[in-house]
């Protein structure tokens, strides 16, 4: 089984990155659980769901079956968050990011234009945010690549990457 995980702030192009690999591979991708949390708290929260966030995103990377599991996010999204938003990060996110639980991070460049989401925050700190999760992956000694410009040029560098994985 092989695991990758796609990351970066806010409106970076996770999401249609990650459908572009799973559609590429035949395979599901596991979805963000934050945007269904949020959804059903109206987008309310504090500090401590975040660890509910954290467990749920775990559960769902788990628990699935598929040969190459995508997943929308990975838990150094919740680390530079709580860090950003609340000064601190709860031992349960701290452990879920120092896990080696995928083979390869997607780091996902804001160097594309923002779009308007109920759910999302912070739309004029993506840059900060972005310089944010590349420590945080090199902090926690990670494999991971930057993926950057159009989305085609995003998919041909993750899908090149991901195949050298698979030749092992």
């Amino acid at each position: 089984m092989l695991r990758i995980a796609l990351t970066g702030p806010e409106s970076s192009g996770k999401t249609t990155l990650s459908t572009s690999i799973s559609e590429h591979y035949g395979v599901s991708f596991v979805a963000e659980y934050a945007r269904m949390y949020l959804e059903n708290n109206k987008g309310l929260y504090e500090q401590k769901d975040l660890d509910c966030i954290a467990q749920g995103q775990l559960e769902r990377i788990l628990s699935s079956k598929e040969e190459i599991v995508i997943s929308d996010t990975d838990f150094s999204v919740l680390e530079v968050w709580s860090q950003y938003k609340y000064g601190e990060v709860s031992a349960v996110i701290n452990e879920y990011s120092r896990q080696d639980l995928f083979d390869l991070h997607i780091l996902c460049c804001p160097d594309i234009p923002w779009e308007e989401d109920s759910l999302r925050e912070n739309p004029t700190s993506r840059n900060e945010l972005f310089e944010r999760y590349k420590e945080s992956l090199l902090k926690h000694n990670k494999r991971s690549i930057i993926v950057a410009g159009p989305h085609e040029a995003r998919l041909k560098k993750s899908l090149q990457s991901i195949d050298a994985l698979l030749k092992f």
